[in-house]
Formats: C-alpha cells, structure tokens, sequence
C-alpha cells in the first residue's frame, strides 16, 4: 500500500501540534524575520534512504516558501558524510520544522535499513521478508513504506484487509467445541472470494485443518527449524507457508532455508533504531 500524501500531511500536522504548539519562542528570539538560510540533510552514519518526501513536506508546511530539493532517491544506499536533500528559505520555519522532518526521517531510514540487512540474508532463497502489525499507532503508512524501501514487503495493513485467524481466535474457537475446519469453512463461505483467509498455527498437527478449511496462508508461529521443514512439506504448495514468531537477523537465514515463502518480523518496525541524521546550516 503507497503512503497517500493526506497520510502523511496527517502525520505531520499532529506531530508540529506537539512540537510547536504556540509558536517557536527560541526561533522567534534568535532570529530576525527576514533571515534565509540554506541546511544540509546529512548522513552521520551509512544506510538506506526512506522518508524524502516526508522530509520535504514537513519542511513546507511550516512555511511553503520553503524549497526542498536534491533528495536523495527512496531505497538509495548512503554513507557517513553524504548529503541526502538540501533546504533553503526562512531561517526561522527550517528551524522550526527541523526537528519533526528529522524525526520522521531518521526512523523510517532506521527501517529501511534494518529491513536490507534482513534482506540479504535470505538472498537467493525465495523466501520474502514481510512486516507486522507492530507498528508505531499513526505512522503504520510510513513505516510500511520504509520497509518497501529496504526492499521488504507488506503484509496486510489493518484489520480490515484479510481475515487472519490467530492464536486467540482458534482459543475461542477451540472454548466452543467448533471443529478448526469447520469453522474455517464457515467463514470462507460468508468472505467475498477475493478476500485472503490466514491462519495461524502453532504445531505442525494443526496443519491438516487448516488445509481442509481452505487456508490461503498458513502462519507457522514459532516453529522450531526441523518443524518448519516438516510444515513446508505438509502443505506441498496448497497454501503460501509463513514463519513467524522471535526472528532475528541470526535466525532469519536458517528460517529462509526451510523453505518457506513469507518471513514475517515484528523487529523490523517495533524495535528499530532511528538513523543518526543531522540538518547543517550552511
């Protein structure tokens, strides 16, 4: 799903409220009204570039004279040193918008970067890398993007975009003496055909059900290696095979060789380190 610009003006429009809430006193008090300045988005450290429109629009909406240009392509390579985008106009709006714009900036580089080095590790396996859910409440859309950056993909965005019956919908289930298939089938039955059914599954004698009641993904949680491999065969291609649960950039590699075809990894947005940029006056 592509970050809308309502999205992202959303995102910035609550975070200057925060911030700046009655104006920029220091700003205010520093600087003449009439200053320009010209700032330097600057890379302190390497990685992968995501947020430059983000960057730009936080720039202008505290001012839109304000002209951001020279951005750095989204999913581009950097390293410590490199400039990223270049701004120019009132001294005093670059100022203000200076720690929003990086503050968005910084975290969705942090993610594209952490989702490359996720990446490479399964190169050459066929399996995808995917996000979550876990993400920061109001910036799903700029986090999922810096995943695409990285060169990740999405899983669904919300709740409202596939059915993906859980741990704790399987416990309701399971607390009603429901049949697993039987219940899956019931399901399938009041969807609209183009909607996905996931199931989540964590032991590999869950599998059976979840096949006869027509599973498109099968969520193997937390599966050991040797489980996962002995899932992947089970299901013999009738349903996509995911792996989740505890993946990390030391696990990712081994999981990706079991064969299965979705690697989804909360890490990639609810655990990130935002990217060490900086704005320089020039």
């Amino acid at each position: 799903m592509s970050m809308q610009t309502a999205q992202i003006d959303d995102v910035i429009r609550l975070a200057l409220a925060e911030d700046v809430p009655f104006g920029d006193l220091t700003a205010e008090c520093f600087v003449p009204a009439e200053t320009t300045a010209e700032a330097h988005l600057v890379a302190r450290e390497p990685g992968v570039f995501s947020g430059g429109e983000v960057f730009s629009r936080a720039m202008s909406a505290v001012d839109p004279v304000v002209v951001v240009d020279d951005v750095a392509p989204e999913g581009a390579r950097f390293e410590a040193g490199q400039r990223l985008a270049t701004t120019r106009g009132p001294a005093r709006a670059i100022l203000t918008a200076e720690r929003t714009a990086l503050n968005l900036v910084q975290r969705m580089s942090g993610i594209a970067t952490l989702t490359a080095e996720y990446v490479q590790a399964v190169h050459g396996t066929g399996a995808r890398v995917v996000d979550t859910r876990k993400t920061t409440p109001g910036l799903r859309a700029l986090e999922r993007h810096a995943v695409r950056c990285g060169g990740g993909h999405n899983h669904r965005f919300c709740l409202s975009d596939a059915v993906m019956a859980k741990d704790n919908h399987l416990a309701v289930v399971s607390a009603g003496d429901h049949d697993l298939a039987e219940a899956l089938r019931r399901a399938r039955a009041r969807l609209p055909h183009t909607t996905h059914l996931e199931v989540e599954v964590d032991r590999v004698d869950q599998i059976p059900a979840a096949l006869d009641g027509g599973a498109d993904t099968i969520m193997m949680d937390n599966f050991s290696l040797e489980d996962l491999r002995r899932g992947v065969e089970l299901i013999g291609g009738r349903a996509l095979t995911e792996a989740s649960g505890g993946v990390t950039l030391e696990t990712v590699g081994a999981i990706a060789q079991t064969g299965v075809d979705l690697i989804s990894v909360g890490a990639l947005t609810h655990s990130v380190r935002a990217l060490d940029l900086g704005l320089d006056i020039r």
